[in-house]
């Protein structure tokens, strides 16, 4: 009798449109600790415009830092990055850029941040509630510049999203929010904030994270177009947050 129960509570797992007995749904819960097994990505908001840093977490020597894509361009105007199964991001934010362009063709106005965060999460729902297919194993994070001024939105593997004014998504999420919660402010430059995520994520990864590991991208309120930064620009960030780092030691 004791294996058949064990055998009935498996089979609660093997399927997404089947709840639990208490009232879960297996599958989309694994897909949240896929999120919290991938690499670290920080999104911060500030009065002058909105940031992503993220890890590139490169696990082999041989590979080219360059080449592994961290950080993606929805449209001028937003980015967006992801913690979880990168290849699931990219079906999303190509979703996105799609959605991007066909209302710029439309409407002749660039989209709203939270019309593709909501066409985003919609898909990642339908995937929580539909036989034969399996939840999205990524969250992603994504900034933009509308009327209203910077927005940083996080989606979740269930569809669901929250806005944020700085947030942590990936392996290192707790420790980053610590750092995050003793020294966000709202009124900090893009510059400070960039030093900031580089700080947070520098804390919460192991000791062989360098300049190589990161990837970042911000958009201005002024400029409202999206930036990924250039190699030199991290580099230097990165050395300006070691070097006072170690000051304070």
């Amino acid at each position: 009798m004791k294996d058949i129960g064990e055998h009935q509570m498996m089979g609660y797992d093997r399927a997404i449109t089947l709840f639990s007995p208490d009232g879960r749904l297996l599958q989309v819960e694994y897909a949240k600790k896929t999120v919290k097994q991938g690499s670290s990505a920080v999104g911060i908001v500030t009065k002058e415009g909105a940031v992503l840093i993220t890890d590139k977490r490169i696990l082999d020597k041989l590979v080219v830092p360059e080449a592994i894509e961290k950080i993606f361009k929805v449209d001028d105007h937003i980015g967006a990055t992801a913690s979880g199964i990168i290849s699931d991001a990219r079906v999303l934010i190509e979703r996105a850029q799609l959605k991007a362009q066909q209302h710029k063709v439309t409407f002749d106005s660039p989209i709203d941040t939270s019309l593709i965060v909501k066409d985003v999460c919609s898909l990642m729902q339908i995937c929580t509630q539909s036989g034969g297919l399996r939840p999205f194993g990524v969250s992603l994070l994504i900034i933009g510049i509308d009327e209203n001024g910077p927005k940083l939105y996080e989606t979740d593997p269930t569809g669901i999203y929250f806005r944020y004014k700085a947030t942590a998504i990936g392996e290192g999420e707790n420790a980053i929010e610590e750092v995050l919660h003793k020294e966000y402010s709202e009124d900090m430059s893009i510059e400070d904030a960039i030093k900031l995520g580089i700080k947070a994520l520098m804390k919460a990864v192991d000791n062989d994270f360098g300049p190589e590991r990161l990837d970042c991208g911000y958009i201005t309120t002024k400029d409202k177009s999206f930036t990924i930064m250039k190699k030199e620009e991290i580099d230097k960030k990165f050395k300006e947050v070691k070097e006072n780092l170690d000051k304070k030691k």
